[in-house]
């Protein structure tokens, strides 16, 4: 197991639930100069599980952008269904959800979080990549997302930081492709 000295503490990415997808990206990009936001909509898992009972992600669009280092993602749930947004944060409620970790031993870093005594939320396979979220709210008052680190989301979030690089504020909301 990875000691506590050990453990992966480069949160790359930030995350808000928000009711209007647009509005939160308006607010962001003029309030602090993230951006541009690149917009997933219909967003799936594969191999997913909640709370341990088979199921995709709850449905959501989701926007990320760039502010420095940091990636700033913003989820919109789609509906009030039990799921890991409204784990967090009430539907049609703004609020912090997840601090994420982009991690190289993904197995070790889960197995250290889950032998602390914080629970699985939901896990499952994002664009082929084990990704989770742990249940670390009575700890820390959020989840925790670890993402395993592989060459799709090496170039995915490769675009994410091209595109803020010297980014003048046009175009604020975007596509990959």
């Amino acid at each position: 197991m990875i000691a506590p000295s050990d453990r992966n503490k480069d949160i790359m990415q930030l995350c808000w639930v928000v009711p209007d997808l647009e509005a939160a990206i308006g607010h962001w990009v003029r309030t602090t100069g993230a951006g541009p936001f690149f917009l997933f909509e219909d967003v799936h898992f594969e191999d997913g599980v909640y709370r341990g009972v088979p199921s995709d992600i709850a449905p959501h669009r989701a926007a990320i952008g760039q502010y420095g280092e940091t990636q700033i993602e913003l989820i919109q749930p789609l509906d009030d269904r039990a799921g890991v947004w409204s784990d967090v944060v009430p539907f049609g409620k703004a609020g912090f959800h997840h601090a994420g970790l982009y991690c190289e031993d993904y197995a070790a870093e889960r197995e250290a979080y889950l032998s602390s005594g914080a629970e699985m939320a939901f896990e499952g396979l994002m664009m082929g990549a084990r990704t989770c979220y742990i249940d670390t709210t009575p700890q820390l008052g959020y989840l925790t997302e670890l993402i395993t680190a592989n060459p799709v989301a090496e170039q995915v979030f490769g675009a994410f930081k091209a595109a803020a690089e010297g980014w003048d504020g046009a175009d604020p909301i975007r596509t990959l492709g």
